[in-house]
Order: structure tokens, then C-alpha cells, then sequence
């Protein structure tokens, strides 16, 4: 009678989709033949036998397949990926104490300040008319553009403003 044994976490168990190679590995073997056949294709002379081509059929005809290999039950193409990863991640952590992130910070209690009422002053508001006339419009925009005037604005105690129209001094 034939045992298997059942695995306690599911998903790590690979799939074993031909005798005993993953899909990864499948991947990694019949990816040369598609490398093979753009260099083949697109590099000059195309569709043609010329030497320099044969070190690139070379080098990946026995680089993937290498990679494909398992060493202590993981391909080398992740044992490469993981010492990659450990290669560039940063050599120095700096612990900040001053972080707030998932801290709890006790704040004394915030007292209420009591606003004492003033008397209040009505403030005299000063409006324009909303509607001026077409002839208005032209002889303000007449007035702003012509060189011989300055138009200065200022500002004054609580938000008014003054707007004065000056002839510049020759």
C-alpha cells in the first residue's frame, strides 16, 4: 500500500504539472526557444545563419535552464531573487522614539475658556453698486489702461480697503 503524506499547509504544496517539474520550471525551459527564435528573427541578417548569434543561443540555452534547477526544494532563479532582495534592502535601521505612529500619548485635559461679551459696534460697510453701466465698464477699463494713471489699493484696519486713482507725477 502506497502512503502519502498530507500536507499541513496547503499553500506552499506546489503542482506538479509534468513528472516533476512545476510550471515555473516549464516556463524556464521552453522560454529559450522563444528567445532563439527573435534573435533569429530580428537581428540583422534576419532570417539568416550569421556567428554572433550563435554566443546569445548559447548563453541562454544553458542560463535558464540552470535556473530551472532545485536546490533544497527551491529553483535557483528564487534562491537568486531572494539574495537580491536581501542585497538592496538597507544596511542601517534608525529607530525614531519621536514616531507617533501606534503610540498612546496621554494629553492633559484642555481647560474651556469663558468668552466675556463685548457690546457690540455696528461697523459701517461701505458698497458699490452692483450694476454698472456698458459706458461705465469702458471708461473704468479706459482708465486703468492708460499709462498716465496709477492705480494703488491698501488695505486698512479691519479689512476695508482704500482705492485711489493717481495721475503719475512727470
Amino acid at each position: 500500500m502506497k502512503i502519502q503524506r498530507i500536507p499541513a499547509q496547503i499553500t506552499t504544496v506546489e503542482d506538479k504539472i509534468a513528472g516533476n517539474l512545476n510550471l515555473t520550471q516549464i516556463t524556464l525551459l521552453i522560454l529559450p526557444i522563444f528567445i532563439f527564435v527573435l534573435v533569429y528573427a530580428v537581428l540583422i541578417p534576419s532570417m539568416h545563419f550569421a556567428w554572433y548569434k550563435v554566443p546569445l543561443f548559447l548563453i541562454t540555452g544553458s542560463l535558464f535552464p540552470l535556473l530551472a534547477i532545485r536546490f533544497k526544494e527551491k529553483l535557483i532563479l528564487q534562491w537568486l531573487v531572494i539574495l537580491f532582495r536581501y542585497n538592496m534592502r538597507p544596511a542601517y535601521y534608525v529607530f525614531n522614539k519621536n514616531d507617533l505612529y501606534q503610540r498612546t500619548i496621554d494629553l492633559p485635559p484642555v481647560e474651556k475658556k469663558i468668552k466675556k461679551h463685548k457690546t457690540h459696534v455696528p461697523v459701517k460697510k461701505q458698497t458699490i453698486s452692483p450694476s454698472l453701466s456698458f459706458d461705465d465698464l469702458v471708461r473704468i477699463e479706459r482708465l486703468l489702461a492708460n499709462p498716465g494713471y496709477s492705480l494703488s489699493i491698501k488695505s486698512q484696519k479691519k479689512g476695508a480697503f482704500s482705492i485711489a486713482f493717481e495721475q503719475k507725477q512727470k
